[in-house]
């Protein structure tokens, strides 16, 4: 599967994982109870210099970035609408930088040391009969089939530009649908081979 993964090394990329989504945890929590809006602008200010620093490697997700924008210009004018900017404003500002913590993470962590992180996090239900090598497997190709899925859609947009010199939108569904189907074939036939082995 294609993965958002940067092989282009940045200083995020030598913290452990588990550092990495305690940061994202306290961070996604602190925006979350954060709702002064002075002080959810400087928070997302700080988060955007942070994914700034990572150079190179963040910069060319910033397709993606747009996309988040859009979103977000439409949750703040929804609400300006609806007569609450402030809303909107709050709204959109901790979408976007909970999105931004989460797509740094993205970047700088290898799929296999996310994996054993909840592997280890999810040890103690063992001692239970819980199967937590095949919980956090499920909950590591969900994390990676999410990530996928952005990566096949930016490959066809790609494709699709360089063909007509424009975004292909709505149009691109249906093969990224049949793209994503065959992924998960792909993969399904993988582990039954692996797991019946």
């Amino acid at each position: 599967m294609r993965s958002l993964y940067s092989t282009r090394h940045t200083w995020l990329h030598a913290a452990p994982a588990w550092s990495k989504l305690v940061a994202l945890s306290i961070g996604g929590t602190a925006l979350v109870l954060i709702g002064d809006l002075r002080g959810l602008a400087i928070a997302a200010a700080v988060v955007l210099a942070l994914f700034l620093s990572l150079g190179p490697a963040g910069w060319r997700q910033w397709r993606m970035l747009r996309g988040l924008l859009v979103a977000c210009a439409l949750i703040a004018g929804f609400h300006w609408l609806m007569g609450n900017p402030a809303i909107g404003l709050v709204s959109a500002l901790r979408i976007m930088a909970a999105s931004m913590l989460a797509l740094m993470l993205t970047i700088t962590t290898r799929f296999d040391d996310l994996l054993t992180v909840l592997e280890y996090s999810l040890a103690p239900l063992r001692r239970f009969g819980v199967p937590v090598e095949r919980i956090a497997l499920g909950i590591g190709l969900t994390l990676r089939f999410a990530e996928n899925f952005y990566a096949q859609w930016q490959r066809l947009d790609d494709a699709h530009r360089a063909r007509t010199g424009r975004s292909g939108g709505l149009r691109l569904l249906a093969p990224l649908a049949i793209r994503a189907l065959q992924t998960a074939e792909r993969v399904a036939d993988a582990l039954a081979a692996r797991l019946g082995g």
